[in-house]
């Protein structure tokens, strides 16, 4: 069993997040993530957007702080703890521009980089960035398989429908031999893709049953990666017996990594909820 942080701080979805993450900052995220890592907690996670529309700000929040610069500052301060993007939007980057973005942190970081990729949603950023919004699923298909063929190597090579290239050198690169890559999404189409073309899912807005079904009826391969949300920010001081029933139901549900929110008031109060969250998964193992 592995445990992940949903980082706060780093983003504000309505209803999702504390009042105290509104006047917290770089130093707030960096004493949380150092305590994550001493403890032992599998990764961090930043997600992206550049431009939300003010109308959709409302219900999906306008702050996204940007996560390569976010999780490269963060690799500084940290020694062990994995870096995630959930997720980069594929659409929006080319694939070698993650691979060498990416594939220097995963360089700096000592080989701690996950790519956490999705094929995006919001047509509006996609029309600001010059993006294809119809026929995105193709793209980020050929995308996954550039990707795939270029993280990690010198010189890179591949030749598919939407991208080709080749005789051209990639300096630094990622370290990783094989650095991961979870797909995000919540229909079975993106649970088909992650099992096809990357290493892990991380769904999001499922239900358990729901998710304990769709990966029922798949056929899941030895080592593929399921990050699974234990739901509602948990509260490992107030209510010890309710986080671990909510962290063990998602194990049940099929995820080989949790991934958990946190109910706070302060930065120091979420270090002290890691605290008891590290204890509870010692009971649970």
């Amino acid at each position: 069993m592995r445990i992940g942080i949903t980082s706060p701080i780093v983003t504000a979805n309505p209803g999702a997040h504390s009042p105290w993450e509104d006047q917290a900052g770089i130093a707030e995220l960096t004493t949380i993530a150092e305590a994550a890592d001493r403890l032992g907690f599998h990764h961090l996670t930043c997600s992206e957007h550049v431009a939300v529309p003010t109308e959709i700000a409302e219900q999906r929040g306008a702050t996204y702080w940007d996560p390569l610069v976010t999780l490269s500052y963060l690799a500084a301060r940290t020694t062990s703890i994995r870096l995630v993007t959930q997720v980069l939007v594929l659409g929006y980057h080319h694939p070698l521009e993650i691979a060498k973005r990416y594939g220097t942190l995963d360089l700096v970081s000592g080989g701690r980089v996950v790519l956490g990729l999705g094929v995006g949603s919001l047509q509006e950023e996609f029309e600001l960035l010059g993006a294809t919004f119809e026929g995105r699923g193709a793209v980020a298909d050929d995308a996954l398989k550039a990707l795939r063929a270029s993280l990690g190597r010198r010189t890179p090579s591949y030749h598919g429908p939407h991208f080709d290239f080749e005789g051209l050198v990639i300096e630094p690169h990622a370290v990783q031999e094989h650095l991961p890559l979870w797909i995000g999404g919540r229909t079975p189409r993106s649970l088909r893709r992650a099992l096809t073309l990357a290493d892990g899912w991380v769904p999001f807005g499922l239900g358990l049953d729901d998710l304990t079904r769709m990966l029922a009826e798949a056929e899941v391969p030895e080592g593929f990666q399921v990050s699974l949300s234990a739901g509602r920010p948990l509260d490992p001081i107030g209510d010890p017996g309710r986080t671990g029933d909510k962290v063990a139901r998602v194990l049940e549900a099929g995820a080989t990594v949790v991934s958990t929110a946190i109910d706070a008031e302060s930065a120091a109060h979420y270090c002290e909820q890691l605290e008891a969250l590290a204890k509870i998964e010692e009971e649970i193992r």
